[in-house]
């Protein structure tokens, strides 16, 4: 098979793309859908994991793959069957395990290794080596403790020696009537938990000493029996030289590993008490991650680095001399990534490499797997090969589809990566709406959207107005991930741009249609103004705007939003305010803006006193706002409270009724001034309660009856010193934005509540009664954002509040959810016909709601054989679990669908459809036969027959009219007997009849007989009448004189009846 030449170049550039970076798929449902995956482990249990024995235990694994993965578990390194145990089983759509210890499971018979494993037919991931372990809290042995007889002025340490527990338990000192112990630079409690006196005084004896350990999960404490000091006094306390209590001797080592706290710890006795300080050879102390604790007897580096090896000394001294003990640190590292393994998605043909950079010290040995299995023993493949950290592939095949897993270990640990090679073949895609209308500002920045997706993966062209060459480069960029950013937008730019993505297997585009507007401007803005009181005032607003957009112009006041009273008039260009006042005083700032931007203008109006006559301006007395304090000053400096002293400007003419103290701090908002306390006008001081780690600036406020004078200047600052936070976030709420997900937000200390530099949270979560340990995360700033939840399940939320100095007290639990998804169909859904007019359904709520039900969707719809009425639909409440339809008419069936509702949207869908009944049946037939083709032209031949035979009736029946014709009479009538009863005639000469109604001339015409009795003769006078058939019913006269006068001539009129004749 011939490689074409581009073809070959084509995969060059790509496998020197996917060194860089693979091909991405995008969080869309679409393509999520129809794509394969391997499985990817995205949830599971810490590597030590121990356990509260009291509550289930949950071994968390859960994955994603399509199709979905399967699970199975090993324990210590053999095949665990969970279906053998009874006691344990699978939670619902995932892998992790349940242990039920409530049912009456020993939580200790299940300790040990575990690992889990996903699997779908593209590959198996592997989840870490989860060691179980139960908490054990045994208890304190039962020690009788004689009295400890100790000189003053000696040292003493007071041991505490706690039971070995699972986790180590917290140790703290209190009297046996549980009142703490002040630690001081004197009395401490070491790392080791026992207690040290670096001299002991006669009044450490008042009270007795006990040690107290606090369990980790049952939060309960085992207090030892307590020892009893029996100090004995001299007349005087020898002073001596510092001597170490911990650790012993002048050299000591230390190993610690990276990204560990470093914790170093000396504690001397001498009298006077020694101070403690720290130093360290060759160079600095880390200040950035270095905190001194216990009274400087600790010193603690956070996250240690290969750099903070080298030797510490801690030096002891008093006036009596000074003492050093050298701390050797060596900082070792567990494996550490350098690059994590990435999955990979090629396509068929192309090439690749996964690469696993791990370090540590000392320095990790990477090993290979392939589905769980060492690659060592699999089959060759010869479209890979191992090379040390990295695996190249090769020209990929549709079934080379695996997970690879990637372990670095050295001695103090190991890494597992899992990482997917994916082979897909996808045409291009283009994602996102479609046909999107972009609004921008003339001159404003504006980007184009346009994601996409295929394998290859696709090139990206834009065009304008589907025609020109594509657009990169000079006022256009397009992005990577498919956006055209145009820098600068004018009005040249607007019309319909096209994305075009192209790969090998086909091309998809998508359009956007860009549109240019004028920016809003104020042409004329308000401008500064000096009114008199009582008259009238006009500020401009004068303002330009693209007309196809909605302007809104609104006024501000001293930065709020004005409201426009009665004394007001807002016109289109304009403000005029009526009879201004002193309170219309201040800064008025017009805001136009529309949909997509605004712009302002400010100015400041100032209202004076109107003008007096001379001798009322000599007996007047001039009113004004009170002049700002002066001379600020900080007495009484305290921790937590200083107090601030000043002098009281000018009142013109209005006594000062109070004082407003205002403060600011430069380290979260700075500039910005708030109301701390208020006085009364008679006093110049005020003691102000302040919070630590606060760079305080003061100013002073007066009033009077007029208003507020001008701040005063600044007093200097005054910084507060730090400490842990006493609060916890407030507004805590757990509420998922997409169905795998859970976001947590809550209100943030503010400046007066952080306490201490470096302000963060710790946000822990777990999912309700599951008895799971806490999960949890440092941020720095209101959210974080839990995935991979399943939908809508209750969770556990603690956020609390950390600072350099520490923690605030623990935190209450706020229950939060995940997200929600559409529901399960509702179950039990029934109806019952009881008559033929109405329908009864009844249903029980879905067994998976998914979320919080927001109500029932009912659509139903009367159909009769293939005829359907309009659907009904009708949107039920959340709690209605029955409804009534009222039929239209007794025939028809009913299709019913019911379906439940969650905020996501409606979910799945039960169909039903009412019986058939018998005379539904008849009346269905007959609907059939009518509609048939045969049937109808049946009916047609049928009613032009029956309208043939009308037209012959009538024809017959005029040539007759009322008069009856012998037409075969056997006797001959006479002249005489010629003229019948009833005044009709019958001719009887059957040789040479001539028409009825008519007889033969002189000449041979035919004339229409006098006898005929036509219309004019009979329709004369009112006897006359029709009867309803429309037939004419009278009394026949025969008009003798007629006869004998007129003889054979020709009648002039031509009768109705004999119009008809001729026509037959």
């Amino acid at each position: 098979m011939k490689s074409h030449p581009l073809g070959l170049g084509i995969s060059f550039i790509l496998f020197h793309l996917h060194l860089v970076c693979a091909i991405k798929v995008p969080q869309d449902p679409t393509i999520e859908r129809d794509l394969y995956q391997p499985p990817t482990i995205t949830k599971e249990s810490e590597k030590n994991y121990i356990v509260d024995p009291r509550d289930n235990i949950v071994i968390a694994c859960e994955a994603t793959g399509n199709p979905y993965p399967t699970f199975l578990w090993t324990r210590n390194g053999k095949f665990y069957n969970v279906a053998k145990d009874p006691k344990v089983t699978f939670r619902r759509r995932t892998g992790s395990l349940v242990i039920d210890i409530y049912g009456g499971g020993r939580p200790e018979d299940y300790e040990g290794e575990y690992q889990c494993f996903a699997r779908n037919r593209h590959g198996t991931a592997l989840s870490n080596k989860i060691l179980l372990q139960v908490s054990r809290s045994p208890l304190w042995p039962k020690e009788n403790l004689d009295p400890v007889v100790v000189n003053e002025g000696a040292s003493l340490i007071l041991q505490c020696n706690p039971p070995p527990s699972l986790p180590p338990p917290v140790i703290f000192w209190m009297s046996s009537s549980m009142e703490p112990i002040v630690q001081n630079r004197r009395v401490s409690q070491g790392l080791n938990g026992d207690l040290y006196f670096s001299n002991v005084l006669r009044e450490d004896a008042q009270t007795d000493y006990s040690c107290n350990a606090r369990s980790h999960f049952t939060h309960t404490i085992q207090q030892k029996n307590a020892y009893t000091l029996k100090v004995l006094t001299t007349r005087g306390v020898p002073e001596r030289t510092p001597t170490f209590l911990l650790p012993t001797g002048t050299s000591s080592t230390k190993l610690v590993l990276r990204d560990e706290d470093l914790l170093l710890e000396c504690i001397a006795s001498g009298v006077p008490t020694p101070e403690i300080m720290w130093y360290k050879k060759g160079g600095e102390l880390p200040s950035l991650k270095l905190k001194f604790e216990n009274f400087n007897k600790t010193l603690r580096i956070s996250r240690v680095s290969e750099e903070d090896s080298g030797e510490y000394f801690c030096q002891a001294s008093n006036r009596m001399g000074s003492i050093r003990h050298t701390i050797s640190v060596r900082v070792k590292a567990a494996p550490f990534w350098l690059d994590r393994p990435k999955d990979l998605i090629l396509a068929p043909g192309e090439n690749g490499r996964l690469v696993c950079r791990a370090n540590g010290n000392p320095k990790p040995t990477i090993q290979w797997m392939l589905n769980g299995e060492p690659i060592s023993v699999t089959e060759p493949n010869p479209n890979f090969e191992v090379a040390g950290d990295t695996i190249i592939f090769r020209e990929v095949q549709s079934g080379n589809s695996a997970v690879f897993q990637c372990n670095a270990s050295n001695a103090h640990g190991y890494l597992l990566a899992n990482a997917f090679i994916n082979i897909l073949d996808v045409p291009s895609r283009v994602l996102g709406p479609r046909n999107q209308l972009i609004r921008v500002i003339e001159y404003n920045r504006t980007q184009l959207d346009c994601p996409f997706f295929g394998s290859p993966i696709p090139t990206l062209r834009w065009f304008k107005n589907g025609q020109g060459s594509n657009l990169d480069g000079g006022n256009y960029r397009v992005h990577e991930n498919g956006t055209l950013e145009i820098s600068v937008v004018r009005k040249e730019d607007q019309g319909k741009y096209t994305c075009v993505a192209t790969n090998i297997l086909g091309n998809a585009e998508n359009t956007v249609r860009l549109e240019v507007k004028e920016p809003t401007r104020i042409i004329k803005g308000p401008e500064d103004q000096i009114a008199r009181r009582g008259t009238s005032v006009r500020l401009d607003c004068r303002v330009r705007s693209d007309p196809t957009l909605r302007l809104t112009v609104i006024w501000m006041k001293d930065d709020s939003q004005l409201y426009i009273s009665s004394r007001m008039k807002k016109e289109d260009d304009a403000l005029i305010i009526f009879g201004v006042a002193e309170k219309d005083q201040g800064a008025y700032t017009c805001v136009a803006k529309t949909e997509l931007d605004q712009d302002f203008a400010k100015a400041y109006l100032t209202i004076q006193e109107t003008s007096t006559s001379p001798t009322s301006r000599l007996t007047s007395v001039q009113r004004d706002k009170p002049d700002p304090p002066m001379d600020l000053e900080l007495t009484d400096l305290a921790e937590r409270s200083v107090r601030l002293t000043w002098t009281p400007g000018d009142d013109n003419n209005s006594p000062i009724t109070g004082f407003i103290i205002q403060f600011e701090e430069d380290r979260f908002q700075p500039g910005t001034w708030y109301n701390l306390a208020s006085v009364p006008g008679n006093v110049n001081s005020a003691l102000l309660r302040l919070s630590p780690y606060v760079n305080y600036q003061f100013r002073v406020l007066a009033l009077n009856d007029l208003g507020s004078s001008m701040p005063s200047p600044s007093s200097e600052r005054y910084q507060t010193n730090g400490a842990p936070p006493e609060v916890n976030p407030s507004e805590i709420r757990g509420a998922g934005t997409r169905k795998d997900n859970m976001e947590i937000t809550w209100a943030p200390l503010n400046s007066t509540q952080a306490y201490g530099p470096n302000l963060r949270y710790i946000v822990k979560w777990r999912q309700r009664h599951t008895g799971e340990p806490w999960s949890n995360v440092t941020v720095w700033t209101n959210k974080h954002v839990v995935w991979n939840t399943p939908v809508y399940t209750p969770y556990e939320i603690r956020v609390q509040a950390e600072n350099e100095f520490g923690r605030s007290p623990e935190p209450g639990t706020v229950i939060g959810y995940s997200g929600e998804d559409l529901p399960s169909q509702p179950k039990n859904f029934r109806f019952s016909e009881p008559n033929r007019e109405v329908i009864f359904l009844d249903w029980s709520p879905p067994e998976h709601p998914n979320g919080n039900l927001t109500g029932y969707s009912v659509r139903f719809q009367a159909f009769n054989g293939s005829r359907f009425a309009r659907p009904m639909v009708e949107i039920l409440s959340p709690n209605q679990t029955k409804y009534t339809i009222t039929r239209t008419d007794p025939i028809s069936r009913y299709r019913i669908s019911l379906s439940a509702r969650t905020q996501v949207g409606g979910g799945e869908i039960v169909t039903v459809d009412t019986p058939l009944k018998q005379d539904e049946a008849y009346t269905k037939n007959q609907v059939d036969i009518a509609t048939q083709g045969w049937f109808i032209g049946l009916m047609c031949a049928v009613a032009l027959l029956v309208l043939i035979l009308l037209i012959v009736c009538f024809i017959k029946r005029s040539r007759g009219g009322k008069y009856p014709v012998r037409e075969k009479k056997e006797v001959a009538l006479g002249p005489e007997d010629q003229k019948d009863d009833d005044g009709s005639f019958d001719y009887s000469d059957e040789d040479n009849k001539p028409l009825q109604g008519s007889q033969t001339s002189i000449d041979g015409t035919i004339k229409q007989q006098e006898s005929d009795d036509s219309l004019v003769d009979y329709g004369e006078g009112g006897e006359g009448q029709f009867n309803e058939d429309g037939s004419f019913i009278g009394q026949y006269t025969v008009k003798k004189d007629k006869d004998e006068t007129e003889g054979n001539e020709s009648s002039e009129a031509t009768s109705p009846v004999n119009a008809i004749y001729s026509l037959a």
